[in-house]
This record gives C-alpha cells, sequence and structure tokens, in this order.
C-alpha cells in the first residue's frame, strides 16, 4: 500500500509527465505526427493481406531465429544481438536494410516499449519496419509516454514487482524535475536531457537503504523542490 500512496500523493500535486515536450526533450522523439497504432494481442490477425507472421519476418529479416529462441510471438534478444549485432563490412543494400530493420526492432522492443523481462522482442513492430521509409513519420514519443502510463499503472497493483517502459525516460524526467533526487557528479549539461545520466550506474547493493531515502524525501517533497519545464529549456 506505501507504493500507492507514494504514487497517488505524486500524481495528485506534481507528478505531471503528460507534456509531449518531456518526451521530444528528453529523447529527441517525435511527438507531432501520426499516431502509432496497433494490436498489443492478435496482431497477426491484421497483418496486411493476412501473410503469416513468421513468413512476412523471414522475407524481412532474411532469417527465422530456432524454436528454441520464440515463444509465441516474442524473440529472445540475445538471438537478434548475435544474429545482428554487426553488419558486414561491405554489405550490399538489401542486407543493410535487414539489419537496420532488426536494430530498430531491438530498440523499440528493449527501450521504448520492453516489457518486464528485458530480454525479449515482439515482432509486432513488423508492420512498422516493413516501411522504413515512414518511421519518422510517427510520433514515437506520444506512444512511448503512453506506454509509460500503462505500466506505471500495472505497478500499482501491490502484486506486481517490476516495472517495466522507457524507464531512462522516467528516471531521467525525476532528475530534471526533482534536483534533489539526482546523483552527484552529473552537472554537464548535455542534449539530448537523458543522456546527462549515460554513466550512471547504481550500486546494486546500496538499493535498500536508497529506496529507504527516497521514500523520506518523497514524504517531505514541497512546491520549491519541483523544477518546471522551463528550467531547462
Amino acid at each position: 500500500m506505501a507504493r500507492l500512496y507514494h504514487l497517488a500523493r505524486m500524481n495528485d500535486k506534481w507528478f505531471r509527465l503528460d507534456e509531449p515536450l518531456d518526451v521530444a526533450y528528453q529523447l529527441g522523439l517525435p511527438v507531432n505526427r501520426h499516431y502509432v497504432s496497433g494490436f498489443l494481442t492478435d496482431f497477426h490477425v491484421y497483418i496486411q493481406g493476412a501473410q503469416p507472421a513468421w513468413q512476412w519476418f523471414q522475407e524481412l529479416l532474411g532469417v527465422l531465429p530456432p524454436a528454441n529462441q520464440i515463444q509465441k510471438f516474442v524473440v529472445n534478444c540475445t538471438w537478434f544481438q548475435e544474429t545482428f549485432g554487426e553488419c558486414p563490412e561491405g554489405a550490399d543494400e538489401e542486407t543493410v536494410r535487414r539489419f537496420t530493420c532488426a536494430y530498430i526492432m531491438m530498440l523499440l522492443g528493449t527501450q521504448l516499449f520492453a516489457d518486464k523481462s528485458g530480454n525479449r522482442i515482439h515482432i509486432r513492430w513488423l508492420p512498422f519496419v516493413a516501411r522504413l521509409e515512414d518511421m519518422g513519420g510517427y510520433s514515437w514519443g506520444s506512444a512511448a509516454l503512453a506506454w509509460l502510463y500503462r505500466c506505471i499503472c500495472r505497478v500499482a497493483n501491490r502484486h506486481v514487482v517490476k516495472l517495466a517502459g522507457p524507464l531512462q525516460l522516467l528516471q531521467s524526467w525525476i532528475f530534471w524535475r526533482f534536483p534533489g533526487f539526482r546523483p552527484a557528479g552529473y552537472d554537464a549539461f548535455s542534449w539530448l536531457l537523458a543522456s546527462r545520466w549515460s554513466g550512471y550506474n547504481p550500486s546494486v547493493s546500496e538499493k535498500g537503504p536508497r529506496v529507504q531515502m527516497t521514500r523520506l524525501r518523497i514524504d517531505m517533497l514541497q512546491a520549491r523542490d519541483v523544477s518546471m519545464l522551463t528550467s531547462y529549456v
């Protein structure tokens, strides 16, 4: 219940990560273009032309993952990394395109729209990477923000113990809006805003005391402890 209390209190007073500009400034993602739409489940039923999903996967990427690397419509990230980790030198245009598709799927599946495992990539992104030329025409920032909100709502359930989604966005937003939570030694300004904290990797051994201190700081938050958007524009 403590987590629910802290989340409700912050949302009521200060937790306003609903400005698309936040995402644009933090991650550099577009927020004013075509909306990203699709199906979280049964997406394969609605593929254009009713083409089997894995057939389409092979046509786009030139290879199929082995059965032990697949769980229904998700592929282990390790297979993607081993298969598409480095594009061969002197590769032809088609090979470069395949590696590009795979790389974008890894970014979408592990950075912007990750699940709680953090190591699986859903092939629901096939319709988007199939049209690489159109990828920049979508509001990926708005979609990432919506996904983060969905994940935050889920983790408010006391039976859920892990938070998924674009956590680098949430962490950077917290550091910028709540200066008291910022780690020491990261004073240099950089663009994009989230890149300022790229070297931050807190020790797991200090997790317990750090969580307790963070909760105490949240309890003691005042309006003067919040930095508005204009402070980093």
